[in-house]
C-alpha cells in the first residue's frame, strides 16, 4: 500500500501541476491514466460502480465525484482532484483541492486552508485504541470554528483489498463513539466542508455530488495506517 500510495501521490502532484487555465479535465484524465498504467498499476475509480473516469474532478460547488469533462479550467476555480490506485492487490486513496493558477477570493484560499488543516487535527486523534469519533469530532469541532460547515452525507471508510470497507470515518460526531481503530487498521480519512450549508444534492449524471446551496466546497484526503502510538501516511512524498 506505500508503494501503491507513493505512486498515487505522484499522480495528484502531475495534475496540480497540470492544471491550469484553459487545460481541460478530460486532458488531466488521461494523463493520469497512462501514468498509473505505465508504472504497472491501475485507476482505481474506472468501472467502478460503473464510474466512467479515472479521476474525480469536482469544481467549486461540487463536493466529490464529478466526471471530467472538455471544459476548460477558468482562473480562480475550485478544483478538487480525487484518485485511488489499485497496486497489486491493494488499493490507497487520497485527494487534494486547488485554485485554478492562484484563488481569487479571501474565501476560496481560506477554505483550502480549513480543510487541509482539519485532516491534521483529526491525526493529533488517531492511535492504537482511539475511534472514529474522536477524528469526526476534532475536524468538525476546528472546521466549525473557522465558519465553514462539514458535509455530513459522505464520509471515509476503510481502505485495502476493498476500495470501500469497513469503518466508516466520519467527519464529524463525539468523541469515543464509532469504531475503534487499532494498529495496523488502514483507513481513508477525507474531510470534506463548505463556505454555506451542509446540505448536498446529486447531480443529473448520477455522480457528481454538490452544494444543495452552491456554496464553495473543498476536499482533502490521504490514507492512513493506524500504529500503536499514532499514524503513518501512506499517499504522500
Amino acid at each position: 500500500m506505500r508503494q501503491g500510495g507513493k505512486l498515487l501521490a505522484d499522480v495528484l502532484d502531475l495534475l496540480v501541476a497540470n492544471a491550469h487555465v484553459g487545460v481541460s479535465p478530460s486532458e488531466l484524465d488521461n494523463l493520469a491514466k497512462k501514468y498509473v498504467e505505465s508504472h504497472g498499476a491501475r485507476p482505481a475509480f474506472l468501472g467502478f460502480g460503473g464510474f466512467p473516469a479515472s479521476v474525480c474532478v469536482s469544481r467549486d460547488a461540487q463536493v466529490v465525484h464529478g466526471i471530467p469533462t472538455n471544459e476548460p479550467f477558468k482562473a480562480g476555480e475550485l478544483v478538487g482532484f480525487d484518485f485511488g490506485v489499485l497496486y497489486k492487490g491493494f488499493y490507497t486513496d487520497a485527494a487534494r483541492s486547488i485554485c485554478i493558477d492562484g484563488c481569487k477570493t479571501k474565501t476560496a484560499k481560506k477554505i483550502l486552508s480549513v480543510v487541509e488543516q482539519s485532516f491534521y487535527e483529526g491525526m493529533k486523534k488517531v492511535r492504537d485504541g482511539a475511534y472514529v469519533g474522536d477524528i469526526g469530532n476534532a475536524v468538525q469541532t476546528f472546521v466549525e470554528a473557522q465558519g465553514f460547515s462539514v458535509i455530513r452525507a459522505l464520509v471515509g471508510h476503510g481502505v485495502g483489498r476493498e476500495l470501500h470497507a469497513d469503518p466508516k470515518v466520519p467527519n464529524f460526531g463525539l468523541p469515543k463513539t464509532g469504531a475503534q481503530l487499532h494498529a495496523g487498521m488502514t483507513i481513508a480519512v477525507e474531510p470534506m466542508i463548505a463556505a454555506g450549508k451542509y446540505h448536498v444534492i446529486t447531480e443529473k449524471d448520477g455522480w457528481a455530488v454538490r452544494m444543495a446551496d452552491n456554496s464553495l466546497s473543498a476536499h482533502f484526503e490521504h490514507t492512513i495506517a493506524v500504529t500503536k502510538n499514532g499514524y503513518d501516511i501512506l499517499t504522500k512524498n
